[in-house]
């Protein structure tokens, strides 16, 4: 059992350097499939989503080489459909986008229900629509895997597709599935976030056709075939703005490098609105404070709203403001089983059916918390920075999963943590 004990209280100042996304690496990872020949892919985070998306491609016979610890080179010529490692998809979530990877190249594909971080109901009904629509028969047997297969005559062949809600997840799925269908396909009220135009970028230096990524249409003009390229990852605008909270919670001055500073548009809104002085340049934006923090009215939206990952940063940020703050959650059901955790650091929050009403407090006290989920341990993370003491984390596989290097790039800053294991 592992855990963070963190000793909280004091200003962390300096440089971090933002990872790769995790959400454009795992889907790329993946779409590789897709690929005949060699893809090297940089700038990968090195977290454990990756490293289990790599492991299940090498157990599928995929030849994965390491250029350096950020660099992989990734041969899928050999891949065998059959030797899907079921064991290591039921530990992530996005382990979904194998079965638009695998219908695409090989027409069929048997993948157990995914797992990763449990948000209540998240069915993935809008990837089997689009399945269905490429002309897919999709089965899910027993409530635990999926059965998907295409009529060897035909394949996969292209259509319109209309996502009845905002789906990131099926939009880039049926976005891969397309890739080498017949003719042409059309998503209609397509997610917008920026992994889903990294991963069409990636998919189109491949020789895909893919055009429209970041906007409601996308069109897939369906080609024979993939081959190998150089990409790099974009920067992870979550990780990014989870230590912009970091800074103004614990009232330092961070400059958070390696950034895109439009993607973090949504985020850095609110921060000023809540006090905190942001200075943008090119590729980093550095955040610091010189006044109390005020409350804020916060909803979660698709991209490019305030993302629902940063829900349990911004609210913990919220714990530390002045006056009453209001955080509706407008995309996942469940997203506010952290609160319980806040609340043992002396957090004053009240949910009702998506809204927190948040009450400030002087401070926060430190404790023993949970990490509930990937995102939700970044906030407790921040909270026991914050709190004048030492806290312990429990759980923290959940912050592994989207943090590359969290322990090494919070020490260089001032922080005082530790990985523990205990028996």
């Amino acid at each position: 059992m592992d855990k963070y004990v963190i000793n909280g209280g004091r200003p962390l100042n300096g440089e971090i350097h933002v990872s790769g996304m995790k959400n454009a690496a795992v889907p790329i990872i993946l779409s590789s499939i897709l690929v005949e020949g060699k893809v090297t892919i940089e700038n990968v985070p090195d977290i454990s989503d990756v490293r289990i998306s790599l492991e299940i491609l090498e157990a599928m016979g995929a030849i994965v080489n390491y250029i350096d610890k950020n660099t992989v080179e990734i041969d899928t010529t050999d891949i065998n459909p059959e030797l899907t490692p079921q064991h290591l998809v039921g530990k992530m979530r996005a382990s979904y986008y194998l079965i638009g990877a695998e219908l695409a190249r090989f027409g069929r594909a048997t993948v157990d229900c995914p797992g990763g971080c449990d948000f209540g109901s998240r069915p993935i009904d809008q990837h089997i629509k689009g399945f269905d629509a490429l002309g897919a028969d999709v089965v899910t047997v027993n409530g635990k895997h999926i059965d998907a297969s295409t009529d060897p005559e035909k394949g996969l062949v292209g259509t319109s597709v209309y996502m009845d809600v905002v789906s990131v997840g099926a939009t880039i799925n049926i976005m891969i599935a397309a890739v080498k269908a017949k003719g042409t396909t059309i998503i209609e009220n397509a997610a917008h976030e920026p992994h889903i135009v990294d991963t069409a970028n990636f998919l189109n230096t491949c020789g895909a056709r893919i055009s429209g990524a970041g906007t409601d249409v996308i069109k897939i003009h369906g080609v024979d075939s993939l081959t190998g390229t150089t990409y790099a990852i974009i920067p992870d605008m979550i990780e990014a703005g989870t230590y912009m909270v970091l800074a103004a919670a614990t009232e330092g001055k961070l400059k958070i490098s390696n950034v895109i500073p439009k993607h973090l548009e949504s985020i850095s809104a609110k921060l000023v609105e809540m006090g905190a002085i942001i200075e943008e340049e090119d590729e980093s934006v550095t955040v610091y404070r010189d006044a109390p923090l005020s409350n804020v009215s916060v909803k979660t939206l698709p991209y490019p709203g305030f993302p629902t990952d940063m829900n349990p940063q911004i609210c913990v940020l919220s714990c530390l403001a002045n006056g009453k703050s209001t955080i509706t959650e407008g995309v996942w059901d469940s997203r506010f089983r952290y609160v319980e955790e806040l609340k043992r650091m002396g957090a004053s929050i009240n949910v009702e059916k998506s809204t927190a009403e948040v009450t400030g407090v002087e401070s926060l006290t430190p404790a023993k918390v949970r990490a509930v989920d990937l995102r939700a341990g970044a906030a407790m993370v921040i909270a026991a920075l914050a709190a004048d003491g030492k806290s312990e984390i429990e759980e923290i596989y959940h912050i592994e999963r989207g943090y590359e290097n969290i322990i090494e790039k919070l020490r260089l800053v001032g922080a005082d943590i530790t990985k523990v294991t205990e028996e």
